[in-house]
C-alpha cells in the first residue's frame, strides 16, 4: 500500500498548543484514500524541521508528504500551492534563529508549484461545509522553508513523491479567556481533522484515477 507523510509543528512563539500537530497526530496509522498515514510531530526549527522531513522520506518512502502548519487569523483551511525560495522571519523560530531576507537553496529556482491536486482538495473540504480557499504565499517563516525545502529535494533526488503544505487556524482554546478571544477566528479540532481527510482523499481519488 502506498503512504502519505504528513507532519505536524510543535508550539512556537509562546504558544503552549499548535493546532497543525493537534489535529495531525488523529491521523498517525490509519488509511484514508487508499493510503497508509504515517504522521509525525516537527520542530519550527529552520533547516531542522525539512531535515526530519527528509529523513522521514529516506525511511518510509511515501509517495505523498503534506506539511501542515498553524495561520493565525486564518478563518479557513489555506491550501497552498506556492513555495518559494525565500527566508524572511518576523519573529524566531524554537531556537533562536530569525533570517532575514535569505534564499532556502542559494541554486534553486525562484519557487515550486504544489504538486497535490489543491483544486480538487479545497473543492472536496467545501463540499463538507468547511471553508477553505487556493493560497499563493505560504509566508516566509518555517512552514515556506519546509514547503520549499522538500519540494527541493524531490526534484533532486528525482523522486516521484507529490508535495503540499496546508495551514490551518487557530483552534478555539488558543484565543478563548485571552485579549484575542471575540477578535480572532477558529476551527475545532474535529473540523480541523475532517478537512485534512477528506484533502487525503481527495488525493487518492485524484491519483487513482
Amino acid at each position: 500500500m502506498a503512504k502519505l507523510l504528513i507532519t505536524g509543528f510543535d508550539p512556537f512563539a509562546g504558544e503552549i498548543i499548535n493546532p497543525s500537530w493537534k489535529a495531525v497526530r488523529h491521523l498517525n496509522n490509519t488509511i484514508i484514500g487508499g493510503f497508509e498515514v504515517i504522521a509525525h510531530e516537527i520542530p519550527t526549527v529552520f533547516g531542522k524541521a525539512s531535515a526530519i522531513v527528509q529523513s522521514q522520506i529516506e525511511h518510509h518512502q511515501p509517495s505523498v508528504v503534506i506539511g501542515v502548519g498553524q495561520a493565525g487569523g486564518s478563518n479557513a483551511i489555506r491550501m497552498e500551492c506556492l513555495a518559494k525560495n525565500r527566508i524572511n522571519a518576523r519573529k524566531q523560530d524554537n531556537e533562536g534563529n530569525q533570517p532575514k531576507n535569505a534564499l532556502i537553496a542559494i541554486e534553486g529556482p525562484a519557487s515550486y508549484p504544489a504538486s497535490i491536486p489543491v483544486e480538487n482538495m479545497v473543492e472536496q473540504i467545501k463540499t463538507e461545509g468547511i471553508s477553505a480557499y487556493l493560497s499563493n504565499s505560504a509566508g516566509a517563516f518555517v512552514c515556506n522553508e519546509l514547503f520549499y525545502s522538500t519540494l527541493h529535494y524531490v526534484e533532486c533526488q528525482n523522486l516521484p513523491i507529490r508535495v503540499g503544505f496546508i495551514h490551518v487556524p487557530y483552534l478555539p482554546e488558543q484565543v478563548a479567556n485571552t485579549k484575542r478571544a471575540g477578535l480572532l477566528p477558529s476551527m475545532t479540532e474535529e473540523t480541523v481533522v475532517r478537512a485534512l481527510t477528506v484533502a487525503i482523499e481527495a488525493i487518492g481519488d485524484r491519483l487513482s484515477n
